[in-house]
């Protein structure tokens, strides 16, 4: 099994570059049998932090329970399930409106051409990830990324061949849609089909603008704590979460306890993506790490699945070695990304 030594040299490189100020790093394998969580910087074992778009995977199991309930189904149209004021004129790429060809599927594939309001350059050439991460915090509901999305132009058509781009625009929307079935809000939901399922206590969607809880996030040395951004960015980022808690959804996601377990190769359509916000490739709900043979040239690493979030947060699964990762750098720069992507290859080729 994995070598601890291994596991604790790489934690400690992550913060001993400098660029990284606090992480947890948890490893398991399916029964258990194997369990390590290490932490370096200003983290517990215990610490709550913000998963970020970890909390995608999240919606991913919702809208299967959906699914499987046939209270939805990937083929339909937004439009059944969202005012007109939402649909009408969204997208439009060179005078054409393809707004009423948008489905769910496009939306939670990234396929919809959608413009994503986070990293979308606006006509002043500055995007609102900018300001954010300059420390203006303000809350982006879904209302305000419509009236955004409204004047930017669609990267292309829904469900172009070969075409995905990244855009948490079409989770705010996805997000919309299961509140409108479901008549309650995200935070509900989510407590109701996966926290009270799982016996999550710790694990919660961000609302209260008072919680300092969360261990903060870092945009490069700068701290930043941004609460009114956090309590609107519920269903594309918003949970909060421990290692050992956002450990065991991810085992129970890819185990076949929220939806048929052979039902994941169905969310395994690829479409790679460039940055932003990073490179790996993107399915239905799910992402998979892109691993370049010359990082294990004679032991191939097949596939690594689950998802990261913006702040340096990430839960994946690697078949091959029965291994699931989960943790966070708290760093949004990128470098974390980039030293936990590198760390998890380390790991599967040391025991393949």
């Amino acid at each position: 099994m994995v070598n601890e030594k291994l596991l604790n040299d790489l934690l400690n490189k992550m913060v001993n570059n400098k660029r990284i100020f606090s992480a947890v790093l948890c490893v398991e394998n399916s029964d258990k049998s194997f369990s390590w969580t290490g932490t370096a910087g200003n983290m517990e074992k215990d610490s709550r932090f913000f998963i970020a778009s970890v909390t995608k995977l999240y919606v991913t199991a919702v809208v299967m329970c959906l699914i499987e309930e046939k209270r939805m189904a990937l083929t339909d149209k937004i439009s059944k399930y969202l005012p007109d004021h939402y649909c009408e004129g969204l997208h439009v790429l060179k005078g054409v409106d393809y707004s009423d060809k948008l489905t769910i599927y496009h939306l939670i594939s990234n396929t919809s051409g959608l413009p994503d309001y986070f990293f979308h350059k606006q006509d002043n050439g500055r995007t609102v990830a900018d300001a954010l991460m300059e420390g203006n915090d303000e809350p982006w509901p879904l209302d305000k990324t419509i009236d955004l999305i409204k004047n930017l132009t669609p990267n292309f058509k829904p469900g172009a061949k070969g075409k995905a781009a990244y855009s948490d625009s079409n989770y705010q929307l996805l997000g919309k849609i299961i509140e409108n079935v479901t008549g309650k809000p995200i935070g509900e939901v989510f407590h109701d089909y996966i926290f009270s399922q799982l016996n999550l206590s710790h694990t919660y969607v961000y609302n209260d603008l008072n919680d300092n809880t969360p261990v903060a996030f870092y945009y490069n040395s700068d701290e930043l704590w941004l609460p009114h951004y956090m309590t609107s960015a519920g269903v594309e980022g918003g949970i909060v979460s421990t290692a050992e808690e956002l450990m065991l959804f991810l085992k129970k996601f890819f185990n076949g306890y929220f939806f048929p377990k052979e039902r994941i190769n169905e969310l395994k359509q690829w479409n790679l993506l460039l940055p932003p916000p990073g490179l790996f490739y993107f399915g239905i709900g799910l992402e998979k790490l892109w691993t370049p043979r010359i990082v294990s040239p004679f032991k191939p690493i097949k596939e690594i699945v689950g998802f990261w979030g913006q702040t340096g947060s990430f839960a994946f699964y690697n078949l091959d070695t029965d291994l699931y990762f989960c943790g966070t750098t708290n760093q949004i720069n990128g470098a974390g990304h980039r030293l936990v992507g590198s760390a998890i290859a380390k790991i599967i080729k040391s025991v393949l």
